[in-house]
């Protein structure tokens, strides 16, 4: 007899009803009762890190992971990602159309997840020293492999079209910073216009959130995940925006669409060309 196929994952344990063997009666997460005490005792911020980690935040880790939410909820129209849902909201795009348009968009190597999963190599190969992460800097645009992803064309986590470090980047960086005195964000705060220099870039948001990551002792294919899910609620909302503003007032499509102007006339096609 063939066995039953098993699904294999540590991070979650149900129990059915006893009358319904489809629904659930207990639910297990890195074994605390979800329903039972998570959802009484528990933050979303800790219930998420427990997801990722499988064992509980610590109160600093709890707070850098909630505030980080916060830096990076709503990246606002001038992100690619958000204009890309966006044009799926004023397109008459569903829901998740919307959503997955800014998840495409918003997963690449500038600006985007990938980009983060480089940086956070990058902070955890130097350890918060500046000879090694010139190194990782200089490991990294040497690397010309091409698999899923090109080769980097500039250092992860900075903006080389940057003239200097935008305002709320630097505001997020010192605040996160003073969560973890002693961490990578502390270490980048410190020595950010070195590292800018380093990089021939400005400090990018996408670094910040990497090295908030590796204080919170998440791997680079973690991070990348987390970044992509964080930023999904400021592209609902942007693409719920433009859904009720209609296209004449979206600028990308609006000022291309006169409906004055008469339908172009098209000549038919002369049937014998054809052979009819």
């Amino acid at each position: 007899m063939s066995q039953a196929l098993v699904l294999q994952t540590a991070i979650w344990q149900e129990q059915p009803e006893v009358d319904n063997p489809f629904a659930t009666k207990h639910a297990l997460c890195h074994g605390y009762d979800v329903y039972g005490d998570i959802l009484t005792k528990a933050s979303y911020s800790e219930y998420l890190y427990l997801l990722f980690k499988g064992e509980r935040p610590n109160p600093h880790q709890a707070l850098l992971l909630d505030k980080l939410a916060i830096v990076v909820a709503n990246a606002g129209p001038r992100d690619h990602s958000i204009r890309a849902a966006m044009n799926g909201g004023v397109g008459g795009s569903t829901a998740a159309g919307c959503l997955m348009a800014a998840l495409a968009v918003g997963a690449g190597q500038y600006g985007g997840a990938h980009e983060v999963f480089h940086a956070v190599n990058i902070w955890q190969f130097a350890n918060q020293d500046i000879d090694r992460c010139q190194q990782a800097m200089t490991q990294l645009l040497a690397n010309k492999d091409v698999d899923i992803w090109p080769p980097m064309e500039h250092v992860a986590g900075f903006d080389p079209h940057g003239v200097t470090c935008a305002t709320i980047i630097q505001q997020s960086l010192s605040y996160l910073a003073s969560l973890m005195p002693n961490g990578h964000l502390a270490w980048l705060l410190t020595n950010r216009m070195a590292l800018e220099q380093m990089a021939k870039g400005t400090l990018a948001m996408t670094g910040v959130f990497a090295a908030a990551c590796v204080d919170l002792a998440l791997s680079a294919e973690q991070s990348e995940m987390l970044f992509l899910q964080l930023r999904l609620s400021g592209a609902a909302v942007h693409a719920l925006e433009q859904q009720q503003l209609g296209w004449k007032k979206f600028p990308y499509v609006s000022q291309l669409i006169d409906l004055q102007q008469d339908a172009p006339q098209f000549a038919m096609p002369n049937i014998d060309e054809f052979g009819l």
